[in-house]
């Protein structure tokens, strides 16, 4: 029987309205393989809580430029939580500061992708996860 293909649901939590670079990297998960679904703009933490349900994902990318990681993600990772939604695994990217990367990861963050971060090792970050997963 074939492993079925990990989803993953990118979204942009709060007020910031830059897209573009969710949508390159979404492009180069969807060329890997990957099935990746992407709900839009200005989503409230319980709205992206309940698409990871409704997708039934394996990971959510949250993508956030506006400074307001420190709020919206741990709130994310709680309600995931609060949702029975354990497996779900969580990663950030965008403009986070390397001094706030230690307390994402305390929250329950996988893994943080600040600024400079390549399409190549994002991609190889969740491949790399998923062979060890399927094994």
């Amino acid at each position: 029987m074939a492993a079925r293909t990990r989803r993953i649901v990118l979204a942009k939590v709060g007020l910031d309205g830059h897209d573009r670079g969710i949508k390159v990297v979404a492009r180069a998960l969807r060329d890997a393989g990957f099935e990746v679904i992407y709900p839009g703009l200005w989503l409230s933490p319980e709205a992206v809580v309940r698409v990871v349900a409704e997708e039934d994902a394996d990971w959510l990318g949250i993508s956030l430029l506006s400074g307001a990681h420190l709020i919206l993600v741990p709130k994310v990772v709680e309600l995931l939580r609060q949702q029975g939604l354990h497996h779900v695994r969580v990663v950030v990217g965008g403009t986070i500061p390397e001094e706030d990367v230690a307390a994402l990861l305390a929250c329950g963050v996988a893994k943080v992708f600040g600024p400079g971060s390549s399409l190549s090792d994002i991609v190889r970050y969740f491949q790399d996860v998923d062979s060890h997963a399927s094994r």
